[in-house]
């Protein structure tokens, strides 16, 4: 089985505002949530790498399969952490940038085929990154600097034009 590090590069796109469900006609669709503009980046800090897998956004990431997910932290006590990065795009009048950016925490285990994931966690955390904020405070450092190289590789653009309170959130 290979790693993530022998296959080529891929340089997966973020999705960038596409059309609006509710403009405004108020019929079927009329005040849901799209979550057209996010893209699920998955930072893995022992390796020092991330990426975006759009299949976290049904728990099929290659991270989640074959492991059962269990609310309780304390029954994963020698996993591998692993970030699922919520990472929403929005467009002002100089273009594209990272809106909201919001970590939720991914525990697995391989050994024992087991995955801690906190569900309320992780759709709070969504919600907060559709809204544009910023919530990484609770990640260490390693993983945010990973983060970080990531976003500003992605596209140094998007990057540069992003709040000031993202480019504090993570470090130089």
């Amino acid at each position: 089985m290979s790693s993530e590090q022998d296959q080529p590069k891929k340089k997966n796109a973020f999705t960038i505002i596409k059309d609006d469900s509710t403009d405004g006609h108020g019929g079927y669709g009329a005040g849901t949530v799209s979550l057209e503009n996010m893209s699920p980046v998955i930072v893995d800090p022992a390796e020092a790498q991330a990426y975006v897998d759009m299949d976290v956004m049904h728990a099929r990431s290659k991270v989640e399969r074959r492991v059962k997910i269990i609310p309780n932290r304390d029954e994963v006590p020698n996993g591998k952490l692993y970030w699922f990065v919520w990472v929403n795009v929005e467009r002002n009048e100089n273009g594209p940038f990272y809106a909201g950016v919001a970590g939720s925490e991914f525990i697995v285990d391989r050994s024992i085929k087991r995955a801690y994931k906190s569900m309320p966690q992780h759709v709070t955390h969504m919600e907060k990154s559709l809204k544009g904020k910023i919530v990484v405070e609770h990640m260490d450092e390693p993983s945010k600097k990973v983060l970080k190289d990531f976003l500003v590789d992605f596209d140094e653009d998007m990057w540069k034009n992003s709040t000031d309170e993202l480019k504090q959130a993570l470090p130089e």
